[in-house]
């Protein structure tokens, strides 16, 4: 098999992958981030560090796995290079204000607050398993953590969203 040939069926399966994964990989790094341009950049970062290892994804059954661990690193790495600006959004003129305008809902931003409101350690497995569907084995894999430690994280974060959630 020629080398133009090898390349063409790796960049198809690249593709393939990236066309299941692609939605999933953005939705758990805005999840993370708390950020779409932030998720954005994530998910740029992690396809690139897909692409040049994609030769150590030996089973296309564990792709997802592969890709989503990725943007977990790729996450981590973002916030070690950069510092970002914070914007206080209660002082937005009202053009700025408008960028961030969505169809109100109060319950659903009431809930997502309180989940942007979690350390990381309880909204990362509560995403994970509630958003992207793993169990708390795959979980515990992707997390380097034991399962009883992502139970005991699951647990409060439920705790500390229904806390969070009645004070309103």
């Amino acid at each position: 098999m020629n080398n133009s040939s090898a390349e063409g069926k790796r960049r198809q399966r690249f593709d393939s992958l990236v066309t299941v994964f692609h939605q999933d990989m953005y939705r758990f790094a805005a999840w993370l981030s708390r950020d779409k341009a932030i998720a954005e950049d994530v998910v740029q970062e992690a396809l690139l560090r897909a692409w040049k290892s994609l030769d150590s994804l030996r089973d296309d059954a564990a792709a997802k796995h592969w890709l989503l661990t990725i943007v977990r690193r790729e996450n981590a790495r973002y916030f070690e290079r950069r510092r970002l600006e914070t914007v206080d959004i209660d002082n937005l003129t009202a053009s700025q204000a408008a960028l961030l305008a969505e169809t109100p809902n109060e319950e659903i931003d009431d809930l997502r607050e309180a989940i942007f409101g979690l350390d990381d350690d309880y909204r990362e497995p509560l995403v994970l398993q509630v958003l992207m569907g793993y169990s708390t084995s795959e979980i515990a894999e992707m997390m380097g953590l034991k399962q009883g430690a992502v139970l005991t994280r699951l647990h409060r974060a439920r705790h500390k969203l229904m806390d969070s959630v009645a004070k309103e």
